[in-house]
């Protein structure tokens, strides 16, 4: 059977990205629906253009790195903005291809948590890393650790972010972030 390749990436139903040095270099149809723009604006230009701020562009591709240079992959559900400014949840798993330079060149996956998820209230940066925190179930002190930040500094934010969803708890919280 013959197997032909770009049909399969372009036709998968998750997105899919090439990179090289954090830069898009290929991506299929979904990546295109899913973020609200064409493929010709979106090859060559970084994956910054992808994410809420360019703090975050830039916090987020710090804290991969050692990771990717571990492992070899990463994944994890953060907030994403698409053409429209719109913020989505989205799942995102990746895999450097070279382990030494990890943001060299590698594949990216994108899934689209929204149907799920929803980003109901404004949220900053900040906010939007400790949300996602949250979700994988981490404890204050081990988000303060991932983040480089105080674990007291954390539950500021968590607490800010309780307000801006009315919970009452930790755990309802963690329940209307994920039920949106």
């Amino acid at each position: 059977m013959d197997v032909d390749y770009r049909q399969a990436f372009d036709m998968a139903p998750v997105g899919l990205v090439l990179s090289r040095n954090r830069t898009m270099i290929d991506c299929n149809r979904q990546v295109c629906e899913m973020f609200g723009a064409s493929r010709e604006v979106l090859l060559g230009q970084s994956f910054q253009i992808l994410y809420p701020s360019p703090d975050e562009y830039e916090r987020l591709g710090a804290h991969m790195a050692p990771i990717l240079n571990i492992k070899g992959y990463y994944s994890d559900d953060r907030i994403m903005k698409r053409a429209n400014n719109e913020m989505f949840w989205c799942h995102v798993s990746g895999r450097a291809l070279n382990r030494d330079a990890p943001h060299a060149s590698g594949i990216w996956s994108f899934e689209d948590l929204s149907s799920q998820r929803v980003v109901k209230a404004e949220l900053t940066g900040r906010e939007r890393e400790v949300a996602a925190r949250l979700l994988q179930g981490m404890t204050s002190k081990e988000i303060g650790k991932a983040l480089l930040i105080s674990h007291r500094t954390v539950e500021i934010y968590r607490a800010r972010l309780m307000r801006k969803y009315s919970a009452s708890t930790a755990a309802d919280l963690v329940h209307k972030l994920i039920a949106g």
